[in-house]
């Protein structure tokens, strides 16, 4: 029989049973929308997390205390790197453009009868540049301020409207631990990054956080919790790791393992690319047994769709249908089912993860190669299962099939 003619007689069959074959290709089309979406969510995932570091800054690098295994093993971070170390960082490391030391802590914030216990970053005027934050209104911390221990601070744009609303902060005195600072300035909107948000932060001379809110207790000098450094440009940020790892080797004495990292933006995205792209995997896999569960599907209904067709089939093997043209006839109806619920869970996928990236600032992905995929997944899926019922039904005898019906 003609090829041509079987797909025709396979999907008037499918067409005259809507409402089974709708239900047969539900399973196929749930399996490939999942996969499809799985599969940009976690592309969107790595390309916000890739956003969230550029906002961090061009060519940043960033120095931590503790060795890598320590932090991970440990609650209390070790209180290894002070002051002296970004400042020989700024003055010896020639691949470095700008350095910002910052010491930081969670704090309670109290303007009249409004509080909001949020980050309170202690830093120097070098920060801005480093980290690429701009000024609203007012100004940023300044040298002064850093060799007068002022009592200043500059809020990032929430904050200031959660504590003022619509009264201009300028001039107005917010307390910190009890501790009253003048607010002259309120920074430009930065968005969230690592999980904290930029915007809900505030700004003061490192000195006075130092001196005032948190206290010396270090014993080597002004306590970091980092220092963020800039790279003169992006070929230089390999350079910039390695010399401030050697400067900081010498200076603390090292000869076994460091008591600080050096992490540059490229070091932290591959992780987390690493832990997204795993994520994804596993997401895929646990949506493509949806996909087996579909293939399972279609089998049943064939199987009951030859049993429901049993004088159909001894009919045309009596007037002279071979068992090839059965066969055929129902693996085509069982791939037709299996190619158009993938199709339509392409759709549906696609449509999620443009819906995703509407409403979320995930931009999920549309990934080629996961459409692609899927639909050849569920279209060989479609044939395999589709073996089984086929062969049934091309082994009915003609006439005792023509007797049972």
């Amino acid at each position: 029989m003609d090829i041509v003619e079987s797909v025709k007689m396979a999907a008037t069959t499918l067409v005259a049973n809507k409402l089974r074959s709708s239900l047969t290709m539900l399973g196929i089309v749930i399996g490939n929308a999942s996969v499809i979406a799985m599969v940009g969510i976690g592309q969107g995932a790595q390309k916000f997390a890739a956003q969230q570091f550029e906002s961090l800054g061009p060519n940043v690098l960033f120095v931590t205390p503790g060795a890598r295994e320590t932090r991970n093993t440990t609650f209390e971070v070790p209180k290894t790197l002070v002051l002296a170390d970004a400042d020989a960082i700024a003055s010896q490391v020639p691949s470095a453009k700008e350095v910002a030391p910052q010491l930081q802590n969670r704090l309670l914030v109290t303007y009249r009868n409004k509080n909001a216990t949020t980050l309170i970053l202690g830093t120097t005027p070098e920060f801005l540049s480093v980290r690429s934050f701009d000024v609203a209104k007012g100004r940023f911390i300044t040298d002064l301020d850093l060799k007068r221990n002022n009592q200043v601070v500059t809020l990032g744009s929430e904050l200031a409207e959660r504590l003022f609303g619509s009264e201009d902060p300028i001039g107005q005195q917010v307390r910190i631990k009890n501790v009253s600072f003048q607010v002259v300035g309120v920074m430009k909107p930065k968005g969230a990054s690592l999980g904290n948000n930029q915007d809900d932060s505030v700004f003061v001379p490192l000195t006075t956080m130092s001196n005032r809110l948190v206290g010396r207790t270090s014993p080597y000098g002004l306590e970091l919790t980092f220092i963020s450094i800039s790279a003169k440009d992006e070929e230089s940020v390999e350079a910039a790791q390695f010399q401030i790892t050697n400067l900081l080797r010498l200076r603390h004495k090292i000869n076994g393992e460091d008591d600080f990292t050096v992490n540059t933006q490229k070091d932290i995205l591959n992780i987390v690319n690493t832990i997204t792209g795993a994520l994804t995997l596993m997401l895929a896999a646990i949506a493509a047994i949806s996909l087996l569960v579909g293939g399972i599907g279609v089998m049943n209904i064939m199987l009951v769709s030859v049993t429901e067709r049993t004088q159909e089939i001894g009919l045309r093997k009596a007037i002279g249908a071979t068992q090839q043209d059965i066969l055929i006839q129902f693996t085509i109806e069982a791939i037709i089912l299996s190619v158009a619920g993938g199709f339509i869970g392409t759709g549906v996928g696609v449509g999620t993860n443009l819906l995703i990236g509407l409403l979320t600032p995930l931009k999920a992905g549309v990934s080629p190669a996961a459409i692609i995929l899927a639909v050849s997944v569920s279209g060989s899926i479609g044939l395999f299962f589709g073996i089984v019922p086929a062969r049934r039904a091309a082994k009915l005898d003609p006439i005792v099939a023509l007797r049972s019906a």
